[in-house]
């Protein structure tokens, strides 16, 4: 995993409420002085691609902020069941809110920040119109038509695993495929998590979650609808916008400032 010295990264297992390890990654140079900031990273990806390897996380805790930054079950270091009763449609939110409770984010009163890119965006966002009340919230990677039409979205990706053996250059599923490999993704898992994770979140919801929110995006990323959309369907929301598409925004080192720049202004 990549980390220096001055800023260790450390990893955790979370058992949730249906008995499920999620391996929770943690970076916290204030030693436990900072505001905690839970981030959720995106479809077959990890906490360590997201946010870890490129630096997001490292301007971050540069910041002040104590990192708590998850890895969905189906993904990475999280245990990946095959019994599809470990899928229920909220399962996400489900599992961020035992992170959060395991943690004690929020307990008393105290301050939080939520962010996530693209399917960890709708899971944040998920979050709080399930309930949880973050000081800020930052949907990375997300657009409105990501969030209203999730099951077409959803789709593609479940075509992109049952086509994995077959999918070739130029095919449409080819770069989805390319990443799953590259990720070693457990494809019975994943295909069992897109499922139950197939209802959209309905436009009405969207007045729900009062808190300040960013929806940052790259500029040529149009995978998920309008961000401009998102933003204004949204009660107290602005848009920024980093470099590149839908995956190359990741390795931005421009992430990590927008989100910086956002959570202590």
């Amino acid at each position: 995993m990549t980390e220096t010295p001055d800023f260790p990264v450390t990893c955790e297992m979370v058992t949730a409420r249906d008995g499920t390890r999620l391996a929770v990654h943690r970076m916290d140079p204030t030693q436990g002085e900072g505001r905690p900031l839970l981030l959720l990273h995106g479809l077959f990806s990890s906490a360590e691609v997201n946010w870890i390897k490129f630096g997001h996380a490292r301007q971050l805790a540069e910041a002040g902020f104590a990192l708590y930054m998850p890895d969905l079950r189906a993904h990475a270091h999280s245990e990946a069941p095959h019994d599809p009763a470990c899928y229920p449609p909220s399962i996400l939110v489900q599992d961020l809110e035992d992170v959060i409770e395991h943690y004690g984010l929020g307990a008393n009163g105290a301050e939080y920040d939520l962010a996530g890119f693209s399917l960890g965006s709708r899971t944040v966002l998920g979050g709080a119109i399930a309930g949880l009340t973050p000081r800020r919230l930052a949907l990375v990677g997300m657009g409105l038509d990501g969030l209203l039409d999730f099951r077409r979205r959803a789709g593609f990706f479940i075509d992109a695993i049952d086509n994995f053996d077959t999918a070739k250059r130029g095919d449409s599923h080819f770069f989805a495929v390319s990443f799953m490999k590259t990720q070693k993704i457990d494809r019975v898992a994943a295909r069992l998590l897109l499922s139950a994770s197939g209802l959209g979140i309905e436009r009405q919801q969207l007045s729900i979650p009062q808190m300040p929110t960013l929806v940052l995006c790259g500029r040529e990323d149009d995978d998920n609808g309008s961000a401009e959309a998102l933003a204004e369907a949204l009660p107290d929301a602005h848009v920024a916008w980093i470099p590149g598409t839908h995956m190359s925004s990741v390795t931005e080192k421009a992430l990590g400032r927008e989100l910086v720049k956002f959570l202590t202004d």
